[in-house]
């Protein structure tokens, strides 16, 4: 009796020490697998984040020329790219009392538009002895010449002039 309890005693001990083992070589092996997989999705996921970041229209980024037909010299504006087409928007021109400023971010729409969303602030000391006009919300600029330059379509200030806002790419 004392062997026959001795001997289940360690065929119970060595059964369980096997299945132990091969447990761990499973959980190894879908270790292995799960990454396999994650790695996959990682290439994936990637690829479509570069395909969807790859512009639609020509790429804006950078400084580029910023008049206003009452100002005679020229300003810049700065593009930096947040997203497919998406830009932030900054800039300014400046003579003596007159300026204009842009600040916003700007969605190039098609080839020929851009729509502007931000805020245009002027102060021309011939309209309105330099009061100063803020244009705030979304806007357009247009192009008529392939893309070259850009004019703004919100062109009537507050004075009732015309005024010509452009920026050269």
């Amino acid at each position: 009796m004392k062997y026959l309890i001795i001997s289940i005693a360690i065929t119970t001990l060595l059964s369980c020490s096997k299945k132990d083992s091969g447990t761990l070589s499973s959980q190894t092996d879908s270790t292995k697998n799960i990454d396999s997989i994650n790695s996959a999705r990682t290439k994936i996921n990637d690829s479509i984040k570069a395909r969807n970041n790859k512009n639609r229209f020509k790429d804006l980024s950078g400084d580029h020329k910023f008049t206003h037909n009452l100002i005679k010299v020229s300003g810049s504006v700065n593009f930096k790219k947040m997203g497919r087409d998406d830009y932030d928007v900054s800039g300014s021109i400046k003579t003596g009392k007159n300026y204009v400023t842009i600040n916003g971010t700007a969605m190039a729409v098609s080839s020929k538009h851009i729509n502007f969303t931000g805020e245009i602030k002027q102060s021309i000391v011939e309209n309105d002895n330099g009061k100063p006009y803020i244009r705030k919300g979304t806007k357009t600029f247009m192009s008529k010449d392939g893309g070259k330059t850009y004019r703004l379509q919100d062109m009537v200030n507050s004075s009732g002039f015309v005024d010509y806002i452009d920026i050269y790419f």
